[in-house]
């Protein structure tokens, strides 16, 4: 790689340095030789963008340095995956507490090293911000948020794609291949508008020794199919089913999966809800992470590799569970269920057609919440075994626990 120096020289003279050349033209003169990539800010977002950072790295390979720019916390989700070269830490939310993770230091950081390219992957004013702050000769990013202006290149949405007949399917295209559709900008075949991109993850060999020392004491001298249950989700306690409905079910599919662990995930602000579910369910083969100490994402990635089912509400452990191929059934209240849509293949949604619904809201503004609590127990344990039955690998799953 060309020493930073000679390449400001090489710039200059191609008048690419501070963008002199037509904007049409920067695309043509200025090589990928720096990458960086802006991610989402929330885990399930995130896992749906795998697919463009694994078509980055295969696409460059090692001719090209891939940064990627995220929370804390989305690092330790991708950790174990080799698409990136760089991680820089990125969170507005907590730049008082630690102004090292805020836009003006990281903005100055990444113009250290100014990027050729940047992918803006946040349909946020404060993301294209960024990538302008850092420099970057090139910025790619859908229009929207009064943004354009700080875009190099503003890739049209990819076409709707043709309707499958499926009764929920409107024709729009899924966020993991819009995501991907962004790579299009830097001439990387993304495939057609109708493929579903295969969302991925990794674990660690330390990963799967927690699991493995977690699942050994919540369920001890047993090694039957897993099942994770999940009700939590950073959205609001709109997304939620309640712990009643969770403990209901827990108890339903215990008898039809014989020998199962039901296990209750949770992150560490949701303990009280996770362990009041366990209590409601009441059974030995019903345990939940409340009092594991520590409740890193790699834990959850290793658990939800293990299962045999997923059930969760439209939250980040749904991607988790997609980037793993677990059959999930997925209850989807009060947000667009397009928005949340990783896995068409091995994923089942139960949604209440509600003249109310979606709404979008964080909290239901009609103080029912129907469109989730309307939904049983009994809807959602015959959803589960008609996929594990549909899937194919699901008796595998089973066998293998």
């Amino acid at each position: 790689m060309r020493s930073r120096s000679g390449r400001a020289r090489s710039e200059r003279a191609r008048g690419v340095g501070n963008l002199a050349l037509p904007r049409g033209l920067v695309r043509r003169y200025v090589p990928c030789v720096h990458i960086l990539v802006i991610l989402p800010r929330w885990v399930g977002d995130a896992v749906m963008a795998t697919p463009l950072l694994r078509a980055l790295r295969d696409h460059f390979s090692d001719a090209a340095r891939i940064t990627g720019v995220m929370r804390p916390v989305i690092a330790d989700l991708l950790a174990g995956a080799d698409w990136l070269d760089t991680v820089v830490p990125y969170d507005r939310g907590r730049a008082r507490v630690d102004p090292a993770v805020g836009f003006r230091a990281v903005a100055r950081r990444l113009r250290a090293d100014r990027a050729d390219a940047a992918i803006v992957l946040p349909n946020s004013l404060s993301s294209a911000a960024l990538a302008w702050a850092a420099g970057a000769r090139r910025r790619i990013g859908y229009a929207g948020h009064w943004r354009r202006p700080l875009l190099t290149e503003v890739v049209a949405p990819p076409l709707p794609r043709p309707c499958d007949g499926d009764s929920r399917d409107d024709g729009r295209v899924t966020p993991p291949a819009s995501f991907l559709h962004l790579a299009s900008a830097l001439d990387i075949p993304c495939g057609g508008a109708d493929e579903a991109p295969t969302l991925t993850l990794a674990t660690s060999a330390g990963d799967e020794r927690c699991a493995d020392d977690v699942l050994a004491r919540l369920f001890p001298g047993s090694a039957g199919p897993l099942v994770m249950l999940n009700d939590n989700g950073a959205h609001g306690p709109s997304k939620a089913w309640g712990v009643d409905r969770c403990a209901a079910l827990a108890r339903w599919l215990l008898p039809r999966l014989p020998g199962c662990r039901v296990l209750i995930h949770c992150g560490p602000g949701d303990r009280e809800t996770a362990l009041a579910v366990e209590r409601a369910a009441d059974h030995p083969a019903v345990r939940s992470l409340a009092d594991v100490d520590d409740l890193p994402l790699g834990l959850s990635k290793a658990l939800y590799r293990r299962a045999t089912l997923s059930v969760s509400t439209d939250s980040g452990p749904r991607h988790i569970a997609a980037a793993f191929g677990v059959p999930t059934v997925a209850l989807v209240g009060p947000i667009d269920p397009l928005c949340g849509r990783s896995d068409p293949r091995r994923c089942v949604e139960i949604r209440l057609d509600l003249p109310c619904s979606p709404c979008g809201r964080r909290v239901c503004p009609l103080g029912h919440n129907d469109c989730m609590r309307r939904i049983t127990p009994e809807q959602v344990g015959e959803a589960a075994l008609a996929l594990l039955a549909r899937t194919g690998d699901g008796g595998r799953r089973m066998q293998a626990g």
